[in-house]
């Protein structure tokens, strides 16, 4: 199993910092397994990220609109402790929508708004090189839909438009984040 495809005319200014597969749920017969790559912009912190995900789930299920609901719930709740993991908390979920997906094949994803707060492990607003950083409003999104199985993408990104260099701000950020959610897909590129 391979990791979905990101559009890679959106990556410019984004590195590919990591790509794994886990195993977030098993019981008696029944795995999930997600292939994931992840990218960071580059950049201060807190740097947005992006990420895609691929479901196989076993055994072999056709998607369907109770196993569809499943999915979506368990992915906002990976997703908030991804989050977590980040440093990112106080994570409020703030709706749900339907969007278009670039695929032609895919079906519409449930996008889901999260809003939090990046903070450091000890809440202390303390970065890694010890400099002292106020907590940073961030806000997370999570795509899930159907295109040959289980696809998920999603990413956050700071607030506050004094975060990002002149000429941006967060409203790009978004933008950004979903032109490169869109534009995923199951099917491998040609190198």
């Amino acid at each position: 199993m391979r990791p979905p495809s990101l559009p890679r005319a959106h990556l410019d200014g984004w590195r590919r910092v990591s790509e794994t597969i886990e195993r977030p749920f098993a019981a008696g017969p029944v795995s999930v397994e997600a292939h994931t790559v992840r990218y960071e912009r580059t950049g201060p912190r807190p740097r947005p990220f992006v990420f895609a995900s691929r479901l196989h789930i076993r055994p072999k299920t056709a998607p369907n609109a109770a196993l569809t609901r499943l999915v979506e719930r368990q992915a906002k709740s990976g997703f908030r402790d991804r989050l977590a993991a980040r440093d990112i908390d106080a994570v409020e979920h703030r709706s749900d929508r339907a969007i278009a997906i670039d695929d032609p094949d895919a079906s519409q994803a449930t996008l889901s708004t999260f809003r939090g707060r990046r903070v450091t492990a000890d809440g202390a607003g303390e970065s890694t090189d010890g400099d002292r950083e106020a907590p940073v409003a961030v806000e997370a999104l999570l795509a899930v839909w159907v295109a040959d199985g289980y696809l998920l993408a999603g990413g956050a990104y700071p607030l506050p438009d004094d975060a990002y260099p002149a000429g941006r701000d967060a409203s790009a950020a978004r933008r950004d984040l979903l032109r490169i959610v869109r534009g995923v897909t199951a099917r491998t590129p040609p190198e």
